[in-house]
């Protein structure tokens, strides 16, 4: 049986901290960071909501509140917790597919880094995942440069028909 989720989340720019722009696991030095309790990394907050639909249990909120407050603001640990309420089904992961909306930064020249860094923290290749970025035509907040949106699609299997 195959199963598809959709993950999202948005952050606003926090132009008050000199908090490092986390995307992916990567850094992207000289961006603003994002305004959140962890460090705001949006594409493992997306990634991590996709699990979720699939196991039905919310790690962002309640969960990541917990680990934030025990002093863990890397958001791969809240990705970690989703991935092991996915270990206990029978589901595994076949493909992500990412989308980033934003003005700012330039996102075409890390994503082969966070194509990396995602696939090892999914366990599958480089090329079980899609990115794509845009700016929207500057429609929204996102497009106009006071934030990121991310998007994705979590697509896996339970391997039963063979494949």
């Amino acid at each position: 049986m195959v199963k598809c989720s959709i993950g999202q989340d948005s952050h606003a720019f926090d132009k008050e901290t000199a908090k490092p722009l986390i995307l992916g696991g990567v850094e992207f030095p000289g961006s603003t960071g994002l305004r959140a309790n962890s460090d705001g990394d949006v594409v493992l907050h997306a990634i991590t909501n996709a699990v979720s639909g699939i196991t039905g249990r919310n790690i962002l909120g309640k969960v990541a509140d917990d680990i934030c407050k025990s002093g863990i603001i890397d958001s791969s640990a809240y990705l970690k917790v989703a991935l092991d309420d996915l270990a206990k089904t029978p589901y595994k992961i076949n493909h992500l597919s990412i989308t980033i909306e934003c003005l700012v930064p330039k996102m075409s020249p890390k994503i082969d880094e966070m194509k990396g860094k995602i696939a090892e923290l999914l366990s599958v290749t480089k090329n079980d995942i899609g990115i794509t970025a845009t700016t929207g035509e500057g429609l929204t907040a996102f497009g106009q440069g006071l934030g990121i949106s991310v998007f994705c699609i979590l697509t896996v299997s339970d391997n039963m028909d063979g494949n």
